[in-house]
């Protein structure tokens, strides 16, 4: 693989753990803070990945994963980044574009972060893995663990959208209804984590998801010429995904192939479940946990992503946004994308057209900047 991972470094206390530790989270007392991969500073010319396939491993050197037999694959990333010109057009976007992740295995963005963590966890030993899920990421971990070979045990609030169900359970995986939110399910998976039962790959309780979804990042900059947007709108629950490219630019930046400026990150949530724009709003560097969350985007359900902090940061040092959207505006919003671009979004990704409207009309966006919206996954989920 000539992978160049180095070691696992705490985004909270800095300490650093060989690259070939089980850890989940940082193990120092009064710290638990989520683990990233770093790597080693040697050259590797852009240009070397250019006829490799595109997938999420083209990326290899960047990449945990040290030995090729380990790398569980069906084939993710390599999507699409699409002009959108009539659907700006309605609102005076002149350089409007959607990065479309619906055509990911499991149809969803999820597919890039399981990847990752599933191929490491084979690396590592582990045979059994458990998550909480709003529903993709356990269709995601469902299929990747089939295909490695590996039990999983998915845990889905009880009103979880019944095909979301289905697909975990089409893929071998074992089901836990939860009365609650993800949130009562992550304390689930935690439990059995800690007595022995499975290796919990929760969104950043692991150091692996985060590189599967930075490749987001990769992509985006080498589909540009190797320029980033003026801002990327990005819906956001547990927000691995904006953390994932907020890392890959660093990364690309130390490897010299872009320069220092990066995009305004743009967080969109739900009215009903909002707390990073709240807690932005009041200048917080964590958000309060969110009580009563509601809203028909599941994969925006989430009352206190566990990286808030992260994901606060990211968005201030960016110059970015933190806003809420209605359910309502979703619905529009995606017969609107649908009826201009023939693309069937999630509720998830159709908030971000809510959001860059708003924020354009309040004089917080400019209509002529180049503006990256994501949808992270396919529409037809939901019906």
């Amino acid at each position: 693989m000539s992978s160049f991972f180095a070691h696992l470094g705490c985004t909270k206390c800095a300490r650093l753990y060989d690259r070939d530790s089980r850890f989940g989270v940082c193990p120092a007392e009064g710290c638990g803070g989520p683990l990233f991969a770093r790597y080693h500073d040697r050259p590797l010319d852009r240009g070397a990945v250019a006829d490799r396939p595109r997938t999420i491993w083209r990326w290899r050197e960047m990449m945990p994963v040290e030995a090729p037999e380990h790398v569980v694959s069906l084939g993710e990333g390599g999507t699409p980044s699409i002009s959108v010109e009539r659907l700006g057009a309605r609102e005076g976007f002149s350089d409007l574009w959607i990065k479309d992740e619906s055509g990911n295995p499991t149809g969803s963005f999820k597919a890039r972060g399981l990847s990752a963590a599933v191929s490491k966890a084979k690396e590592l030993g582990f045979a059994r893995i458990a998550l909480p899920s709003a529903g993709n990421a356990g269709g995601a971990a469902a299929a990747y663990a089939a295909r490695a070979a590996m039990e999983c045990d998915v845990f889905l609030p009880d009103d979880t959208p019944p095909l979301f169900r289905v697909e975990c359970e089409r893929y071998g995986a074992r089901v836990t209804l939860v009365p609650g939110l993800i949130d009562a399910c992550g304390k689930l998976v935690a439990e059995g984590a800690a007595e022995g039962k499975w290796h919990d790959v929760s969104t950043l309780k692991e150091p692996y998801r985060v590189e599967g979804k930075k490749t987001l990042g990769y992509e985006l900059a080498e589909d540009f010429g190797w320029e980033l947007p003026d801002a990327v709108i990005y819906p956001t629950g547990g927000g691995t995904g904006l953390i994932g490219m907020w890392k890959a630019f660093a990364e690309m930046e130390r490897l010299g192939w872009i320069g220092p400026k990066r995009p305004r990150m743009i967080v969109v949530q739900a009215a009903g479940c909002a707390p990073i724009p709240k807690a932005h709003a009041l200048g917080k560097t964590t958000a309060e946990k969110w009580e009563n969350a509601e809203t028909y985007a599941s994969g925006l359900r989430v009352p206190k992503p566990f990286a808030d902090f992260l994901i606060l940061a990211i968005v201030r040092e960016s110059g970015g946004e933190a806003v809420a959207v209605s359910d309502d505006e979703m619905r529009a919003a995606e017969s609107e994308i649908g009826e201009s671009e023939g693309m069937f979004v999630c509720p998830e990704g159709a908030a971000t057209w809510s959001a860059a409207k708003n924020l354009a009309a309040g004089g917080k966006l400019d209509r002529r900047s180049r503006i990256m919206l994501f949808n992270t996954g396919t529409g037809f989920k939901y019906v």
